[in-house]
């Protein structure tokens, strides 16, 4: 078998990893690990590695491809808690440096940090999401969708009709008061 795996080509041989991942003789496996790394398929390579006994090497791929949440659960549940806890501190710091808040909220509260230090990460979260918004032509998006609401609507006299009607007039006089005191 490992003669013919040889002679396949690259993505022949991510083809036939992937299809026989559960049943790959010991030679194939090992060497098909760093073939589905390398083609992408780290979830693949992954649970290839941890299903023959590889947990340093799962979690050497999952570390490569920047999932440190992973790769501290597989560490935690291969009884390496010192492991888990050094991968959840490096991928809160990683995750920080590179804005991926909801997953660096993951890391802190795997690790036990503070209330106030997941709070400040939420907050770092929503002000990164928020930076490039646009209020202005986010309003007029909502208006232009009230709009549509009241042609949508135009003409009908059901129950749950007349409620939107008055919601989306309601709305509008909100709005309008609220530049009024502007």
């Amino acid at each position: 078998m490992k003669e013919e795996f040889d002679k396949m080509t690259f993505e022949e041989k991510v083809s036939f990893l992937v299809e026989n991942l559960k049943a790959l003789p010991e030679d194939i496996a090992e060497e098909g690990i760093d073939i589905l790394a390398q083609a992408g398929e780290t979830e693949y390579a992954v649970v290839l590695a941890r299903d023959i006994g590889k947990i340093d090497k799962a979690i050497s791929v999952l570390v490569e491809a920047g999932d440190y949440l992973w790769a501290a659960l597989i560490a935690k549940n291969a009884g390496l808690a010192s492991r888990s806890q050094e991968l959840y501190r490096e991928g809160l710091q990683y995750y920080i440096e590179m804005e991926m808040f909801g997953r660096a909220v993951s890391a802190a509260t795997a690790l036990g940090l503070s209330p106030d230090v997941i709070d400040d990460l939420f907050r770092s979260g929503i002000a990164h999401e928020s930076r490039d918004s646009d209020l202005a032509h986010s309003r007029d998006m909502i208006e232009c969708a009230m709009q549509s609401l009241d042609l949508s609507l135009l003409g009908r006299e059901d129950e749950m009709s007349l409620e939107l009607i008055k919601a989306v007039q309601e709305q509008r006089k909100r709005v309008a008061d609220e530049k009024e005191e502007k």
